[in-house]
C-alpha cells in the first residue's frame, strides 16, 4: 500500500549547486511516483537575491568578454551516473550547445545566438552563455516537476536559520518574513568576505586621500567605467580575475586585437588606462594547452592511481601529502615530461630505449630501498639528458625566480618573452613536454581530490603540504586561461598599455603624493604609482571571515563551526571551511554535536574536500571518468535522498 509523506525543505543559494539539489530532489520524487513505493508531497523553497539557475556568478546579462576557464565539453549541471536516479530534464552544457545550434530557443538573445553560432566543443564559452544554459535547465526542470512537488522562488536573502521547537527550522528572510521548513541546504557558493587588515588599511587610505580602491569582487559587479582613461591603475593579482579586468579595460573600451603576420597586435581606442600588473610570481598563470579533451590523451598516470589509494586504505594508512601522495604524482610528472620529450624531440636523447628503461627503473617505488628515489632519477638524467632539456618543475611555476632586472622595461620584455613562449607551447599541445608535465599534474589533481574526500589525509600534511604549497603551485600551472589571453597580454605590453611590477611585490601608500605604490625587490628603479588600485583576486573563501548574514548567524549561534586542524607541531589552525560529518555533509555545532537536517554543499566544504570551486565534469568519450569529476552532483544526490528519507 502506498503511503504519502509531506516534506518541506529550503535551499539557500540558487546558483549551480543549489540548482543541483533541486534537480536531485525532482529526480527522486519522480522515481518515487513511478516505482510504487510511495508518493511524496514536497514543497521546495529556493532562496537567493539573484535569479535562480545562474545565481550571482553566472548572470546571462554580464559582459561576453568574461570567459569560462573550461571548454564547452567540460561542465554539466545534470549527473550522468546510471547509479543515480534518472534526471527529469536537462543535459550537459555541450549537448545543450549543440541542440541550441540546431534548434535555437526563442528565449535566446541575438548576442547569445551569435556566440553559439561559432562556439565549438573545444572553445571557451562566455560565463553569460553558461548562465543561459543554467537558466534554461532550471526552466526545463520546473516545467517537468512531478505531481505533488511545488517550488517557490524567493528573490531575497536568507538572514538566519534557527531551530524551532518541533524539530524544524525557521528561515528568516530579508524584509522580516519567516519560512518554516523541515530541512535546510546551505548551497551558498561564493559569499562576500571581510577585508584583511592590509586591504582595510588600503581602503581607509583611499577614503582619506581621495584615491580609488576596488576590493576583491565578482568581476561582473565592478564598475569598470569608474577607472579613468590615460591614467595608471595598479592591479594586484594575475590569475583569472586579472584577465577579466584586462578585457574590460581594453576591448571593453573599444580597442581591437588584430592578427599581423602570425602575431597578435593591439590597436588602442585611446580610452584605456595604463594597467600596471602585479603578482607574487610576477607573471600570470600558464595558459592551457590545446587539447582534444580536458586531459591530455598521451598522459596516463602510472603511480598516483586509484589502486595506489586503495593500497593505503587496505593498509589502514591515512596518507600524508608530502610523504605519500606527492612522491607518486612527482613520478608521474617526470615520466610525462621525459616520455613526451623523446617522442616529440627525437634528437634530445641519444639512446631513447636505454634512457626510458633506466628512468622507469629509477621511478619505480622500491619498498625495501633506503635510497632517495630522486637521486636515482638524477643519476639517470646525468647520463642521458643534457641540461637544456631537463625539467625544472619549480621554475615552471616561478619563471622569473632567480632573476633581477635593471629596469621595468627589461622586466616587461622578459614577461612578454615568457607569455609568447608559453602560448607557443600551448599550441603544440600533446607534443610539448612542459605542457604534458602540467597535464600529469592536472590528472593527478583529480585523483588527489578523491584521496582527500574519500579517505582523508593527515591534518598536518593538509596544512603544510596540500594547502601550504601545492595548491598555489598547481593552480599557477594547470588552472590558467586560454592561450589567446597570453597572446593578448603580450600584445598589450608591446603596445604600452600594460606593464609589470615584478615578483614578490610590496604595496603601500605614499601619503605625501596621495598615490598607491608597488615595487619589486628584483627590479631596479622607483616604485610604480597610481591613484587607482584594483584587487583582481577572488573574494576569500574562509567561513570565519565571511560577510554573509546567515553564515555569521549560524556561527554566532553555535549551529556550525569552522574546522580546526592540527599542525605537525600540535598547534590548532582554523581551516577555511566548516566542520562537517559525511554522508551527506552535515555541520558540527560548537559543542561537537551534529546539526541534523542542515546540509552543506560546495565551497563551505573546503576543509573536507579539495577543489570545491570547480564545476561538475561531464563524461567525455575516451577520457577517464574520475570519481571526483561529478562529486558535487553525488553530494547533491545524497542530500536529496536524506531529505526524502530514502
Amino acid at each position: 500500500m502506498e503511503k504519502t509523506q509531506s516534506i518541506r525543505t529550503s535551499i539557500i543559494g540558487a546558483g549551480p549547486r543549489g540548482t543541483s539539489v533541486l534537480e536531485r530532489l525532482l529526480a527522486h520524487a519522480a522515481a518515487l511516483a513511478t516505482d510504487g513505493t510511495g508518493a511524496v508531497q514536497l514543497h521546495i523553497d529556493v532562496i537567493d537575491p539573484y535569479p535562480a539557475g545562474p545565481g550571482h556568478v553566472w548572470q546571462p546579462q554580464q559582459s561576453r568578454l568574461y570567459l569560462m576557464n573550461t571548454q564547452s565539453f567540460y561542465p554539466t549541471l545534470v549527473p550522468q551516473d546510471p547509479a543515480l536516479a534518472a534526471p527529469v530534464a536537462g543535459t550537459t552544457f555541450d549537448q545543450w550547445r549543440a541542440e541550441q545550434q540546431a534548434h535555437p530557443s526563442p528565449s535566446l538573445t541575438p548576442d547569445e545566438r551569435a556566440e553559439l553560432a561559432v562556439l565549438g566543443s573545444s572553445d571557451f564559452p562566455s560565463r553569460a552563455l553558461y548562465g543561459r544554459y543554467l537558466r534554461c535547465t532550471l526552466d526545463e526542470l520546473t516545467e517537468k516537476a512531478p505531481d505533488g512537488v511545488t517550488i517557490q522562488f524567493h528573490e531575497t536573502s536568507a538572514e538566519s536559520v534557527r531551530p524551532a521547537a518541533d524539530g524544524t527550522f525557521d528561515v528568516g528572510l530579508a524584509g522580516g518574513s519567516t519560512l518554516r521548513t523541515g530541512a535546510v541546504v546551505l548551497a551558498l557558493g561564493h559569499v562576500p568576505s571581510r577585508l584583511n587588515p592590509e586591504q582595510r588599511e588600503l581602503q581607509g587610505a583611499a577614503e582619506q586621500l581621495g584615491l580609488r580602491y576596488l576590493p576583491p569582487a565578482v568581476p561582473a559587479d565592478v564598475d569598470w567605467a569608474a577607472i579613468p582613461a590615460g591614467q595608471p591603475v595598479l592591479v594586484r593579482g594575475m590569475g583569472l580575475n586579472f584577465f577579466d579586468a584586462m578585457g574590460q579595460l581594453t576591448e571593453g573600451r573599444g580597442g581591437k586585437f588584430v592578427s599581423n603576420g602570425g602575431k597578435l597586435d593591439y590597436e588602442p581606442s585611446g580610452q584605456e588606462p595604463l594597467i600596471i600588473a602585479a603578482s607574487r610570481r610576477g607573471t600570470p598563470y600558464r595558459a592551457k594547452a590545446a587539447l582534444a579533451g580536458y586531459y591530455p590523451a598521451s598522459v596516463t598516470l602510472r603511480y598516483l592511481t586509484d589502486a595506489a589509494l586503495e593500497r593505503f586504505r587496505t593498509a589502514g594508512i591515512r596518507p600524508g601529502f608530502d610523504h605519500d601522495l606527492w612522491p607518486l604524482l612527482h613520478r608521474d610528472t617526470l615520466w610525462a615530461y621525459y616520455s613526451t620529450l623523446v617522442r616529440s624531440q627525437p634528437g634530445a636523447v641519444p639512446d631513447t630505449a636505454a634512457f626510458l628503461t633506466a628512468l622507469e627503473e629509477a621511478l619505480h617505488p622500491h619498498a625495501h630501498s633506503a635510497a632517495k628515489w630522486e637521486d636515482g632519477v638524477e643519476s639517470v638524467l646525468a647520463v642521458h639528458v643534457g641540461p637544456r632539456h631537463r625539467l625544472d618543475l619549480p621554475g615552471l611555476a616561478a619563471p622569473l625566480a632567480g632573476r633581477s632586472f635593471a629596469s621595468r622595461t627589461q622586466l616587461d620584455a622578459a614577461v612578454v618573452e615568457y607569455l609568447l613562449d608559453d602560448a607557443r607551447r600551448s599550441a603544440l599541445g600533446e607534443d610539448d613536454p612542459v605542457k604534458m608535465a602540467i597535464g600529469a599534474l592536472h590528472r593527478g589533481r583529480a585523483v588527489l581530490k578523491t584521496a582527500v574526500a574519500d579517505g582523508g589525509i593527515t591534518d598536518e600534511s593538509w596544512v603544510a603540504g596540500l594547502r601550504g604549497w601545492f595548491e598555489s603551485f598547481v593552480e599557477g600551472l594547470a588552472s590558467g586561461p586560454p592561450a589567446l589571453r597570453s597572446e593578448q597580454l603580450a600584445a598589450l605590453a608591446r603596445a604600452g598599455i600594460v606593464s609589470f611590477v615584478g615578483p614578490d611585490p610590496k604595496f603601500g601608500v605614499d601619503r605625501r603624493n596621495a598615490v598607491f605604490t608597488a615595487s619589486s625587490p628584483w627590479v631596479d628603479g622607483p616604485p610604480v604609482a597610481a591613484r587607482t588600485m584594483v584587487e583582481a583576486l577572488a573574494p576569500g573563501n574562509r567561513v570565519s571571515a565571511n560577510d554573509s548574514p546567515v553564515l555569521e548567524q549560524l556561527l554566532a549561534d553555535g549551529l556550525v563551526r569552522p574546522r580546526l586542524m592540527m599542525t605537525a607541531e600540535g598547534a590548532p589552525v582554523q581551516s577555511t571551511g566548516l566542520d562537517v560529518v559525511p554522508h551527506p555533509y552535515r555541520p558540527l555545532a560548537a559543542n561537537g554535536s551534529v546539526t541534523e537536517n542542515l546540509y552543506v554543499l560546495g565551497l563551505q566544504l573546503s576543509s573536507s574536500q579539495w577543489g570545491t570551486a570547480i564545476a561538475a565534469e561531464a563524461v567525455q568519450p575516451g577520457q577517464p571518468a574520475y570519481r571526483s569529476g561529478q562529486r558535487t552532483l553525488r553530494d547533491a544526490d545524497e542530500i536529496a535522498r536524506a531529505i526524502l528519507g530514502l
